[in-house]
């Protein structure tokens, strides 16, 4: 895992070596074990290391072919290196160097862009091709690793995070409005967008073209939903615990010390059975609790912790919270504000003390159903198919309205599934999952936001995915749609910069993309029957989890909001974003803010994910715009 960085020079001069060395610094953390440049005539290429393969002086980057007329600066591992490796050997290639990133310069000689396909692994790479004067830039399928670029008037720039293009001089720091809107409804900021108005995330299965004549920009894979397995459910569930068994097994190729990250839940537990069945020493894992037994899973992970006698390290969450925040989201660039960045930073934080890389069970819930708002959407797309459209759509916002003015909780959640009901399933699943209602939003932002925005809606996102996945069903679609929003953007981003925070790797069996291909072929039965999540992973991974934790309810990385901003969290958010004269001022009515605020306090509701969503935009704006 490391960091990367640079820019073309073939249309717009500006840049040079001391710009590269700004660029690398931004991003030390990601890479502390090395650095180094590249610049020409037409390209400027940086690279921090963390060292995991081949941690000779071989290994590192800026990369150069054995003829000279390839550099390369990777983030990531490819994990079937070792069988491309082999097969190049026998066509002639010598290597000289142990390293994955050396494959991927011999793979490009021999097929150009086409190598992409050949590659299994998380990974964003900037490649320079001096015969054809083209910056091959690419991403991994499911989007693992980050890659940003700036592009404006001629001048392009990359980076694998935001910070390093900023280093740059002359980058504008313009915010982007519908940005705004997207993350206070999804709570982070969806691909292809950044918050800048001039930098944009390369989206995943995504790889582009820079030459003189431009740039372009191509899909090279896609999550299919269209061919459903006809394999028996007993045949799939052996054919899923094999495949398992081999994407860990790929993962714990390591130079360096090993670790896992363990919660107790199902992904977790299954990786770290895995990975001791597999190991001839005791794995060692890292488990974060809060003092609030509600959202503590410390006792759920001992127990695999001692079934498989691993090397267990605990942390608990406490008032460190406060202390430490705004160090924590200082490594989002952007705003970001999924709660669990805090317990991911931690355990990154206690796993980097003994391990350099952990194997974590990311993936699961997006690939076989398993988050509790499949349950939700389940319910009311039945209740919706047992009432006419044109009785939802009429008369049901008339009943939600009504049930508006109860202030009754029950009586609230009656509002949200009326108001869902009301719409179509796609638009339903957007509502239900939104951390921000319509209501809630035109009730904060200033009017003269809303002008701007015009007819602008953060759920085109949501619908728009949901109407390109190519499967049958409603389920097949929603998580199609999570998969190509939730997981890249949100997931993936947040283990990525509190991991990278921390100088460790973060790799993820659950999330490959064999495994993705697999749960997309099999029947959505297969994954979610009759309120029963994640049904096939579960029974395919009984056999190493004892029964209890198989079938306990989820509560994954959760974390006690409600409770911090009236305790922990309270002084932060009065001095950071009640007193604060722009940011969050520019775009809500500080007086609106200032009454949730109070009946936050006084328990007549409880709005910690918006006020956690407002702190994060602040203290985001403090760091990046002031």
């Amino acid at each position: 895992m490391c960091g990367i960085a640079g820019f073309s020079l073939l249309n717009h001069p500006e840049g040079n070596e001391a710009s590269l060395v700004k660029m690398g610094n931004a991003i030390y953390h990601r890479g502390p074990d090395a650095g180094g440049t590249y610049i020409d005539d037409s390209v400027g290429l940086c690279h921090r290391r963390l060292s995991i393969i081949d941690l000779s002086e071989a290994g590192n980057q800026p990369m150069f072919s054995g003829c000279g007329n390839y550099v390369i600066v990777f983030n990531g591992e490819i994990y079937n290196f070792l069988e491309l490796r082999e097969t190049l050997e026998q066509e002639g290639v010598v290597f000289n160097s142990h390293s994955d990133t050396e494959v991927i310069l011999a793979l490009y000689k021999k097929e150009g862009v086409e190598c992409i396909h050949r590659l299994n692994g998380m990974f964003a790479f900037a490649l320079w091709d001096k015969q054809q004067g083209q910056l091959f830039i690419a991403r991994d399928r499911l989007g693992k690793k980050p890659l940003y670029y700036f592009s404006k008037g001629g001048r392009f720039a990359f980076a694998s995070e935001i910070k390093a293009i900023l280093a740059l001089d002359n980058i504008p720091r313009e915010i982007r409005l519908d940005a705004v809107h997207d993350f206070f409804a999804y709570q982070y900021i969806p691909d292809p967008k950044s918050i800048f108005k001039d930098i944009h995330k390369l989206p995943p299965a995504h790889f582009m073209v820079i030459t003189k004549e431009g740039i372009t920009q191509h899909e090279y894979w896609d999550l299919s939903f269209k061919q459903t397995s006809t394999g028996s459910f007993e045949h799939n569930k052996e054919e899923l615990l094999s495949l398992l068994e081999e994407t860990t097994r790929q993962r714990m190729i390591s130079d360096v010390p090993l670790g896992a990250f363990l919660s107790g839940g199902v992904d977790s537990s299954g990786v770290v059975a895995l990975m001791a069945k597999n190991s001839e020493k005791p794995v060692k894992t890292c488990t974060i609790g809060f003092k609030d037994k509600s959202f503590n899973e410390t006792e759920f992970a001992e127990v695999i912790a001692k079934k498989y006698k691993t090397e267990h390290h605990e942390f608990v969450v406490d008032s460190t919270v406060k202390e430490r925040l705004s160090h924590i989201v200082s490594f989002f660039d952007e705003p970001f504000a999924d709660p669990s960045l805090v317990p991911t930073y931690f355990v990154s934080e206690l796993a980097r003390k003994t391990v350099t890389v952990a194997i974590a069970g990311d993936g699961g819930d997006e690939m076989f159903a398993g988050y509790e708002k499949y349950t939700t959407d389940d319910i009311e797309n039945n209740l919706r198919s047992k009432f006419p459209r044109p009785m939802r759509e009429v008369l049901f916002p008339k009943l939600a309205k009504a049930a508006g003015k109860i202030p009754w909780r029950m009586a609230q959640k009656g509002k949200s599934l009326l108001n869902s009901l009301s719409h179509s399933p796609a638009m339903g699943f957007y509502i239900t999952n939104s951390q921000m209602t319509d209501e809630q939003w035109h009730s904060l932002a200033q009017p003269t936001l809303l002008e701007q925005l015009g007819d602008y809606h953060p759920s085109q996102l949501t619908l728009e995915k949901y109407t390109c996945a190519d499967g049958d069903d409603h389920l097949s679609k929603i998580l199609y749609t999570d998969v190509k929003t939730y997981l890249c953007g949100g997931i993936l981003v947040k283990v990525d910069r509190m991991s990278m925070a921390n100088a460790l790797e973060v790799r993820a069996p659950l999330l490959d993309f064999r495994v993705a291909e697999f749960a997309a072929r099999l029947p959505s039965s297969q994954k979610f029957d009759g309120g029963v999540k994640k049904k096939i992973l579960k029974e395919s991974l009984q056999r190493f989890i004892p029964e209890d934790l198989i079938n306990r309810k989820k509560m994954g990385f959760s974390t006690p909001l409600d409770l911090w901003f009236r305790e922990d969290l309270k002084e932060t958010f009065e001095t950071t974003v009640l007193k604060a004269t722009s940011g969050i001022a520019d775009i809500f009515q500080m007086d609106v803010v200032e009454k949730k605020w109070q009946e936050h306090q006084k328990t007549a509701k409880d709005h910690g994910t918006i006020l956690w969503s407002m702190l994060m935009y602040q203290m985001w704006f403090d760091r990046y715009m002031k």
